[in-house]
């Protein structure tokens, strides 16, 4: 069962879908426009119902097989928000909106499951229900667990629920899964430096933030080489080393760190966090300043495939794109994905469709191929048909 013709047809289509997404770009929860075209297209489609205002922007559409809605309900989601970038394409369906771009393909996966939602609302292949969702906020917000929250799960009954994302390391034509943790927890911190500020010209009359921001910069990479086995991924990044001042004879009052924590082990992230907050602390004292980390709000736990929707995501693949072009052993990703609320709701797995080379996610120079849409959608309608087969 390879790529369906219909979605040759369709191609220009949903392609113009994506592109005119991809001009108005939204960010986290402020998906309105977005939010409203997905809805209008959705009921034009015919699907049985749309619920719209779910984990605030998110919208579920509803689609019944040939014979009712039957036992059983899957679940398939895109993303649909965008990032705070300077596009820098070049493309003639740029971003219209300074400052905003779809740097991470969510374009691409708003279009593929729209135009699979009118496929399978034109065919109805299937017994049970379909329900499509589109979900904003993935980038920082936690919209997916916000739709969780809102009673994306027990509202529509939906008993496994599958995710899809874009990867410029895959090549194009192809598919990566693993079963168990895929991408990782991803926590944020902020550490407030206090000391003395002072004349540059009498350092001895000063607690300087400066170089107690930089001793803790330099410090925290002690927990990757001796506090996590090394058997066990874990990434400590410092971003950002922000001062009040930027003159070249001040030593400043105030510093403030930024960064990230990445881990797949929730021990090993447990004392990862403590060792930040210890280590940012007493190396502050010892230099005679104070320091206090601020946790991330909205922390992603780690995105972990369960075992046999991991075998339905590669079936189908395979269905679509032939056995060898699926790898059911994919590295795992230091990147975090808000999906892990979904799994953690109810069972399912996230597979990456490959992009081909391109600029990396989060680039300026990014943007997600066209040509794999016809692929992507195929794969959504085979899942789809295959889990709820008669």
């Amino acid at each position: 069962m390879p790529i369906r013709n219909r979605f040759a047809e369709l191609h220009p289509d949903i392609t113009a879908w994506r592109r005119d997404f991809h001009a108005h770009p939204e960010l986290l929860y402020d998906t309105h426009r977005t939010s409203g075209i997905v809805a209008e297209k959705l009921r034009s489609f015919g699907c049985d119902e749309v619920v719209e205002g779910l984990g605030r922007t998110g919208v579920v559409g509803l689609i019944h097989g040939k014979n009712g809605p039957g036992a059983k309900t899957i679940g398939l989601r895109a993303d649909m928000d965008a990032l705070p970038i300077f596009e820098a394409t070049g493309a003639a369906h740029a971003s219209t909106t300074p400052g905003k771009m779809h740097a991470c393909g969510h374009d691409g996966h708003t279009a593929m499951l729209l135009g699979a939602a009118q496929y399978l609302a034109e065919t109805r292949q299937f017994e049970g229900t379909v329900a499509v969702i589109f979900q904003p906020a993935e980038e920082g917000g936690a919209g997916a667990d916000a739709m969780v929250q809102d009673g994306l799960i027990d509202q529509f009954g939906i008993t496994e629920i599958y995710g899809m994302h874009n990867s410029p390391v895959v090549p194009q034509g192809e598919f990566a899964i693993r079963p168990g943790p895929f991408y990782a927890a991803c926590d944020s911190f902020t550490i407030k430096v206090q000391g003395k500020g002072g004349h540059a010209a009498r350092p001895n009359n000063t607690v300087d933030t400066t170089l107690v921001g930089s001793a803790i910069v330099m410090a925290l990479q002690s927990i990757v080489s001796r506090n996590a086995d090394p058997q066990q991924p874990l990434v400590v990044s410092v971003t950002s080393f922000r001062t009040e001042t930027d003159a070249y004879n001040v030593i400043p009052e105030h510093v403030e760190l930024r960064g990230t924590l990445r881990s797949f082990d929730e021990g090993l992230r447990q004392t990862a966090l403590q060792r930040i907050r210890d280590i940012a602390r007493l190396t502050a004292e010892s230099y005679g300043a104070m320091a206090t980390v601020i946790g991330d709000e909205i922390p992603y736990p780690s995105m972990a495939n369960h075992v046999l929707e991991t075998d339905h995501c590669v079936a189908a693949a395979r269905a679509v794109a032939g056995e060898a072009q699926v790898n059911p052993d994919a590295p795992r990703v230091t990147g975090g994905e808000d999906f892990a609320y979904m799994l953690q709701a109810c069972a399912g797995a996230y597979i990456q469709i490959g992009n081909g080379p391109s600029a990396g996610l989060h680039h300026p120079e990014y943007d997600f191929n066209d040509e794999i849409i016809p692929l992507g959608c195929s794969y959504w309608v085979t899942l789809a048909e295959q889990r709820l087969a008669g």
